[in-house]
This record gives C-alpha cells, sequence and structure tokens, in this order.
C-alpha cells in the first residue's frame, strides 16, 4: 500500500505545511508526521484524508502517485472523480425570490426532453416549481413523474420526490433511484452499484416481467435518489 507516501504527496502538491494540513484534519502535526512516515491512521481519519484531498480511499491506498508523470497523475485523479460523478458539469437549478432552491417537476411528457434540456438553465427554468419546507435545504430534490409499471407497487402517474446524487460511489445496492443516461432517458429502478469493479450499474424493476440490464458509468449524465412519493 502506498497511504504514507501518497498523503506526503498530495500535502506538498497542494503546497501545505505539515502544520497547516495537520490544523485542518484537527490531529497534531507529530501524529501527522507519523501517517506521511510509516503509520497507518484509523479508518474514520483515513476517510477524512480521501475527502479532504478529493479522492478516494482506493487511490490512496493502492496507486503510488509520486511514480505517475503529471499527465497520467491528472488522468488517474479526473477518473476518480467522473468514476464518483462529480467534476462533470454544475447542476442547473431555479430559486425563490430569497435564494433558496426550488423543487422542478419533471412530468411525463417533459420526460421526452430532459436528457437533451437537464443541463441547459432555460429548459430547467421553463419546468414547474414548488417548494416542501420540511425537505433538508442543504440537498438538492427534484420530481420526477413515474411511467409504466416496472416499479410496482409504485404506480404509473406517482410523482417521486428525489434527492440528487453527487457521488456515484455512495449509490446503496437494492435503493431506488431515478437515473439519467445516454440510452434511455430518465429511467426509475433498483440500482445496484458496480462502479468500482465494473465501472456500471445493475438496473433492476420490482415488477419480475421487466429484465435486470447494465449501465455503463459513462452513460450516466444524473443520480436522483427516491425519497418519498406523491400519487
Amino acid at each position: 500500500m502506498y497511504l504514507n507516501a501518497n498523503i506526503k504527496f498530495l500535502r506538498k502538491q497542494k503546497g501545505l505545511t505539515q502544520e497547516t494540513l495537520a490544523h485542518a484534519l484537527g490531529i497534531s502535526r507529530s501524529k501527522l508526521a507519523g501517517y506521511e512516515l510509516n503509520i497507518s491512521p484509523p479508518l474514520e481519519k483515513l476517510l477524512e484524508f480521501a475527502d479532504y484531498f478529493g479522492v478516494s480511499v482506493d487511490i490512496l491506498l493502492r496507486k503510488e502517485l509520486a511514480s505517475l508523470s503529471e499527465y497520467k497523475l491528472r488522468q488517474v485523479l479526473e477518473t476518480d472523480q467522473f468514476l464518483r460523478g462529480r467534476n462533470l458539469r454544475i447542476l442547473s437549478t431555479t430559486v425563490d425570490q430569497d435564494g433558496r432552491e426550488l423543487i422542478e417537476v419533471v412530468s411525463q411528457k417533459a420526460k421526452a426532453s430532459y436528457l437533451a434540456g437537464f443541463s441547459d438553465p432555460d429548459f430547467i427554468e421553463e419546468l414547474p416549481r414548488f417548494s416542501l419546507p420540511f425537505l433538508p435545504q442543504d440537498k438538492k430534490h427534484r420530481v420526477f413523474q413515474v411511467d409504466g409499471d416496472s416499479m410496482l407497487p409504485i404506480p404509473d402517474g406517482a410523482w417521486l420526490v428525489c434527492e440528487y446524487v453527487d457521488d456515484w460511489l455512495a449509490i446503496k445496492d437494492g435503493g431506488k433511484y431515478v437515473i439519467v443516461t445516454e440510452q434511455d432517458g430518465v429511467t426509475f429502478k433498483l440500482a445496484y452499484n458496480q462502479i468500482k469493479e465494473k465501472e456500471r450499474l445493475l438496473l433492476c424493476s420490482s415488477n419480475p416481467i421487466y429484465k435486470p440490464f447494465y449501465v455503463a458509468i459513462a452513460d450516466v449524465r444524473e443520480v436522483w435518489k427516491f425519497r418519498l412519493m406523491m400519487v
């Protein structure tokens, strides 16, 4: 494993002193020096390092970053960010007069053009929108209308309030998600996360007459986690 060397490498790459990084992570300078030398941090601190540097734990442990050329290093880090669904684009959204984010509504009719317009602020601005004060204000939500019977008992025509997922590696197996893909547009399925192993998602229906299928993560454009249903 290359954890110790990678912590030191990434710190220097960012131009940080040991004291500065230690302060940011809430540890002593001597403890950080130990982590950079040969001491393995506890799991919770390892996660903090990964979040601070914006990389996955897998990258921290398995890749010898210092041995990579500048081009290859950038390629590795950008690929890691891509698999997490980050740095792809800025999410288009709408706000009320007080600057609070609104919840846009994507009906069955609008779903047909959503794939072409989801990143267009003008398209998003034209969608119906409202607010639900009881939802967390630090999360982005959008409503999608169900089309068909593939996710029974959730019926055709139901309205799904969904939360935007910015880290695709956080997709939980068997969770209900609205997935926007290049081939299928907007689809509501049970998702199984195979991103790290095979760079894909397995999408299943709760209605057994519909067969499961795979979606390459490179074809995914947005992921929204199902929160609640409005019939």
